[in-house]
């Protein structure tokens, strides 16, 4: 992710709701990010993707923006979010906690540093709250000061795992106690995450598991960075893999595809590589005797996320996911 030759000091957000089956709704919460009430368009900022997942009934909406922008495009949607999407009515095979399930704000190059990004997560929580009367927020990563944990025990803390979280035992770090109508929200700040899903050719769950325990960043031998859930996806069983850059340089002795690598703040952070994750499970899976289907990337990876940021601002296209197939890149 080199200087950007325009200047911006470029962010992204990506926006995960608790909605996929009606996506029309979806579109109208990425527009509320990209126009003001009055239908006028915010400059500088732009969705470059969408994705829906039916079986999960969850979206994630890509927004970039410069760093001074990315609040107020951000907390428009979540306040246009909270007043469709009500958790009471929610179903979907993916856990969630929130009608606004996850605020990632993340840098894409070195012109934005690490405070930069928690100072504005933190902006939006409170804002979140505040805009929305009854929504509640919980911090990770940067935005978590001064411990700085992690989406996944902040995850587990608040019972997001569970298949019924207990509003009632959750003690948010913004906002009221979590009503059943918005449930909680998780904003903070990190490096790059990319999600990457591998499909197994299977309906067995416990298969599954047993290959996202061995794959995930806690397993002896696992990957690094990666966090997964194993979950029942479209008469199939979806490796479901967070991939989160860790700090430090690509590892020397990595066979086959090179870990993209990036800085920020000066420090070199690397992730795995997509094609990683899908041989060791395609190795893990194929023990049993099974298949992969394929492999998808919700979104972009970092250096994806960026070129595509840039281009979608120069170009002022800020409905990008719908010109993306018709633009030479």
């Amino acid at each position: 992710m080199a200087s950007c030759s325009s200047g911006r000091r470029l962010v992204a957000c990506l926006l995960n709701v608790s909605e996929a089956r009606r996506k029309d709704l979806v579109e109208t919460v990425a527009k509320a990010a990209l126009y003001n009430t009055e239908g006028v368009r915010r400059e500088g900022t732009a969705v470059l993707n969408i994705f829906n997942d039916r079986d999960y009934n969850r979206s994630v909406i890509t927004i970039v923006a410069s760093i001074d922008s990315i609040r107020e495009a951000v907390l428009s949607a979540c306040e246009k979010a909270c007043g469709l999407i009500d958790m009471r009515a929610h179903m979907g095979v993916h856990p969630c906690m929130g009608a606004v399930d996850l605020i990632p704000i993340y840098p894409l190059g070195e012109e934005v540093g690490v405070e930069d990004c928690a100072k504005e997560a933190r902006a939006v929580a409170q804002g979140l709250t505040e805009r929305v009367r009854g929504t509640s927020a919980f911090l990770f990563g940067w935005a978590d000061s001064p411990l700085q944990r992690g989406l996944a025990q902040r995850r587990k803390e608040m019972g997001w795992f569970k298949k019924t979280a207990d509003l009632q035992q959750i003690r948010p770090d913004v906002g009221p106690q979590p009503q059943k109508q918005f449930g909680v929200t998780g904003v903070g700040a990190s490096p790059y995450v990319m999600n990457c899903n591998v499909t197994i050719d299977t309906q067995d769950i416990s298969m599954g598991r047993s290959i996202a325990a061995a794959i995930r960043e806690s397993a002896p031998g696992g990957l690094p960075g990666v966090q997964v859930l194993a979950l029942p996806h479209e008469g199939a069983v979806e490796i479901a893999c967070n991939v989160e850059s860790v700090k430090g340089s690509p590892p020397g002795h990595a066979a086959g595809e090179p870990w993209p690598s990036f800085s920020i703040g000066g420090q070199p952070y690397c992730h795995v590589p997509a094609s990683l994750i899908t041989t060791r499970v395609a190795e893990l899976a194929g023990r049993e005797g099974v298949h992969t289907k394929g492999t998808a990337l919700v979104g972009f990876t970092p250096h994806e996320c960026r070129g595509l940021a840039e281009l979608a601002l120069s170009r002022g296209i800020a409905e990008f996911w719908r010109e993306r197939r018709r633009i030479r890149m």
